[in-house]
């Protein structure tokens, strides 16, 4: 329906042109937007006092020529002029129920689009260190990231989902001294145990597993325990395969898969690191000091240039990441997220420096940044900080086992990327209306219910069947939840323009409240079986829509609960 008032607009703007009243060698493009009052009406545009400069005259006025030249429409009931010359637009019954209709005959393609049209882009996330299990912080990553991969494919979109491991420098030499320790028969309360190894339950595990001979698959690489103590190099390349398969059950057990795998190790391997330090070199944005190289990264709007080569000779942890990220320009991503921890705030303008001082024709502010914040476990009231598998944080794991996939991936996508996340496993467990997830999905299962007592009742009706007279629909409620669910196409394609995955979880938890408000005020099953099959058909177009914005939380929608 927006689009309609849109078209309206349009064709009334293009009249006023041809009459000279607005100049014809401009464009005017009418914002329509939803109402907050809906003594306001439906939808309410504010292009009269946007094109008023222009037309020499009051915005009222405007509107007011505006309002007299708009088509005749059964979509409008009627138009006002209020304020200094807003147009409010109050819609038909008729039109107001079409969305019905329209939902049930795309079922799961409603609110898909094809705005993207098929571009490929690249989403990184999670991309953790392979040193332990993946902490809560990942999982908020994951939610997101996957979530945010969805919403773009809902848009047309040909998204790669990446994960980048970090399986080189001094946390991994850590991992491996941890290890070694273990498997020699130390445990962390030894004066011996190395000082910043890792001190979980699973590196017991991974020492166990390397001293059996297990071998273990991870993605691109088969390895096998060679139970030597004292080979640190072997027992490096076994923790890391462990625990990269780990993760990747974690993960998997999340409902989160990676079409790609990069590892870190590999950008050194195959000399890409070395090729762009010579590039960064070859076009003068590098110097020596103090005995390190530097990177002027102040030419590019940095506040002070960076080390990139410390004075050991290693490499600061930013110069692989320019590494890897010219590999993925070089790979044809236009357009790359990267969805990390708020920590990783400090590397987006140096990565970006760094892309622009290669001269490698990346525009500038590429690539785009998704940075969340830090979530706090609760039960009773009371944070909940160390899990006995990872010995000093809670890790996803911890969360499914707790409170189970849907709860965890939708908790920990339901608040803005830059808000503190605080996440109440007592509140994830309940099954009450204050659980948005049980709520939303209570709502699903309500609808399955009354189809499975219709058909007791001998009445089938398929999940995508409307039948009945839509007009007889003449209650306030169902209008509010025509428009509702009319509100869903454009709210998937601004939550991917935005990189906003929780105004997803809002809207469905709203969705939900409107319609168990409608379900206990109003009986759908009742002897009048025209109006009972236009409930139902309205019932179906909200179990549709429920249904298609949990799957791309990764959530599932119960038929019973």
């Amino acid at each position: 329906m927006k689009e309609t008032v849109s078209e309206l607009l349009q064709s009334a703007l293009a009249t006023l042109q041809s009459e000279g009243t607005l100049p014809a060698d401009q464009t005017f493009t009418p914002q329509v937007g939803n109402t907050k009052d809906k003594s306001h009406g439906d939808y309410a545009c504010n292009i009269a006092l946007v094109a008023s400069k222009v037309a020499g005259c009051p915005p009222r006025k405007l509107a007011e020529a505006l309002v007299e030249r708009l088509p005749d429409s059964s979509a409008v009931e009627k138009v006002e002029i209020a304020g200094p010359g807003f147009i409010n637009f109050f819609m038909s019954t008729a039109s107001a129920f079409e969305v019905v209709n329209t939902i049930l005959d795309n079922a799961g393609r409603y609110g898909r689009n094809n705005d993207g049209k098929g571009e490929k882009v690249q989403v990184e996330f999670v991309s953790a260190n392979p040193t332990g299990p993946l902490h809560v912080g990942h999982g908020r990553g994951a939610a997101i990231g996957d979530c945010l991969s969805r919403l773009l494919e809902a848009n047309g979109y040909e998204v790669t989902r990446e994960f980048y491991y970090n399986d080189a420098g001094a946390q991994i030499s850590n991992l491996a001294l941890s290890v070694q320790s273990r498997v020699k028969g130390l445990t962390p309360d030894d004066e011996n145990w190395p000082a910043d190894g890792y001190r979980g339950d699973y590196i017991t595990d991974v020492a166990n597993a390397y001293l059996a001979g297990e071998t273990v698959t991870a993605d691109d690489r088969e390895v096998t325990g060679k139970a030597d103590p004292d080979d640190q190099q072997a027992i490096q390349e076994f923790a890391v395969a462990y625990l990269r398969r780990e993760q990747d059950l974690d993960l998997k057990a999340f409902g989160v898969e990676f079409d790609v795998y990069f590892l870190e190790s590999s950008l050194y391997e195959d000399g890409k690191v070395e090729e762009t330090v010579e590039r960064l070199q070859e076009n003068g944005y590098t110097y020596e000091h103090d005995g390190a190289m530097w990177l002027k990264t102040t030419e590019f709007g940095d506040d002070k240039d960076r080390v990139m080569r410390k004075k050991d000779g290693g490499y600061t942890y930013f110069l692989p990441d320019v590494a890897y990220h010219l590999n993925k320009w070089q790979r044809g991503f236009t357009t790359v997220i990267n969805e990390q921890g708020a920590d990783h705030h400090s590397t987006v303008t140096r990565v970006r420096a760094g892309l622009q001082a290669l001269n490698a024709d990346i525009p500038q502010g590429w690539p785009d940044y998704v940075l969340h914040q830090m979530v706090m476990v609760t039960r009773s009231g009371q944070e909940v900080k160390i899990s006995k598998r990872a010995g000093s944080y809670v890790t996803v794991r911890d969360l499914i086992d707790e409170v189970g996939r849907d709860a965890t991936r939708f908790f920990l996508a339901a608040r803005r990327v830059d808000s503190q996340l605080t996440f109440d496993i007592d509140l994830a467990r309940s099954q009450t209306n204050e659980n948005p997830v049980y709520y939303i999905q209570y709502a699903h299962a309500r609808i399955c219910s009354v189809l499975r007592k219709l058909k007791e009742e001998g009445v089938e009706r398929g999940l995508n069947e409307c039948v009945g007279d839509l007009s007889l629909l003449t209650l306030d409620e169902e209008k509010d939840l025509a428009n509702q669910l009319a509100k869903y196409p454009e709210l998937i394609e601004s939550s991917a323009k935005l990189r906003e995955p929780h105004h997803l979880t809002h809207y469905l938890r709203d969705l939900a409240g409107q319609f168990h408000t409608y379900y206990n005020a109003h009986k759908v099953l009742i002897e009048d079986t025209a109006v009972r099959d236009a409930r139902v058909s309205l019932y179906l177009a909200v179990r549709q829509v429920i249904a298609n914005g949990l799957d791309l939380l990764g959530v599932s929608a119960p038929d019973e609960m």
